[in-house]
């Protein structure tokens, strides 16, 4: 290897990468600098010889879950819950080789979950799990081909309703409810909190009038205002979790019986739904409200944006017919 001054004054850069018996590489460059640079990135990149075919993966896909988990997924929040659903997806698919994970395998994946039930929702999710494997392992060093997943699209799916419930259904489910159980979904009326982020609640997450959620989806924690009564009413006892008793079943049961047409999948997460929309119906601001939720995205929010009274009424105020033209 060798950098030589030309006459003229240009540099010329004289390179066997692989040795005596590979390939000569020479350049002619205006300045030795950019001559240095040029055979660090042939040292560099034309060593490794990526010309050549790499040898088949034979691992399997479960192995690759595996290493998914060792570097990334056991460090996230939602890790473990995630793996379970990649080994099942791994099952699902009859447990693969990581060869065999292509654009065609998922898709005929994706085609039977459809025709067995599944939601758009549900397989979107999955696809980006197992997208999110391949991606973490090839940013990690231990994937060395293109991700199998890479330019699929995900499924198309409906905006899912956004139910509420009236202040007369309020009523009625609050009445059926007693102790921790009660306590829970008031809280969750009250500050619009997923009904787990209030029932983890401890005591030392609650201020004067302030409760703030710790063990929320995003990780982000953060803090509510709440009445001078509901304070009194939540850290009644002392114990270090606040509502020992609460019984998710039980709660969701009642609330399934007495509204039977909330959407599937919503059942207690309609109390916060059910704060959102009577928020902005009295009258709340929008940016507030997604602070309050922690929604990362105003985008998210936004789905409470028409309760508003005032939610596009310009559109009379501001059309041609109102003005002269």
């Amino acid at each position: 290897m060798s950098i030589s001054k030309l006459e003229g004054g240009l540099y010329l850069v004289d390179v066997r990468p692989q040795g005596r018996n590979g390939k000569r590489i020479r350049k002619r460059f205006r300045t030795k600098s950019e001559a240095q640079q040029y055979e660090r990135w042939v040292v560099a990149t034309q060593n490794n010889k990526d010309w050549l075919d790499k040898p088949a993966d034979r691992r399997s896909l479960a192995d690759l879950i595996e290493l998914w988990w060792k570097y990334h997924g056991q460090a996230i929040k939602s890790g473990a819950d995630s793996k379970l659903h990649l080994l099942k997806m791994n099952r699902d698919m009859g447990e693969p080789s990581a060869l065999e994970v292509t654009k065609s395998a998922f898709a005929d994946y994706r085609a039977t979950k459809l025709t067995n039930g599944s939601k758009p929702a549900t397989i979107n999710k999955r696809q980006m799990l197992l997208s999110g494997v391949f991606t973490t392992l090839i940013k990690a060093g231990h994937y060395h081909f293109v991700n199998p997943l890479f330019g699929v699209e995900l499924l198309k799916k409906n905006q899912t309703e956004m139910a509420y419930l009236r202040c007369d259904q309020i009523r009625l489910f609050l009445n059926e409810l007693s102790g921790d159980d009660l306590k829970v979904a008031r809280l969750c009326l009250a500050t619009g909190a997923r009904w787990n982020e209030a029932a983890g609640l401890h005591r030392d997450s609650v201020m004067k009038y302030k409760v703030t959620y710790v063990n929320t989806k995003n990780g982000k924690s953060r803090t509510v205002p709440i009445s001078k009564e509901l304070h009194e009413e939540i850290t009644e006892g002392t114990g270090k979790q606040l509502f020992p008793g609460v019984d998710y079943p039980t709660a969701r049961i009642i609330l399934k019986t007495l509204i039977p047409e909330l959407p599937d999948g919503q059942a207690t997460h309609v109390l916060r739904h059910t704060f959102a929309s009577h928020f902005m119906m009295n009258g709340g601001n929008i940016v507030t409200l997604q602070k309050i939720l922690g929604h990362a995205s105003i985008v998210h929010t936004m789905n409470y944006a028409h309760f508003a009274p005032d939610y596009l009424n310009d559109a009379v105020r501001l059309n041609p017919l109102e003005n002269e033209f």
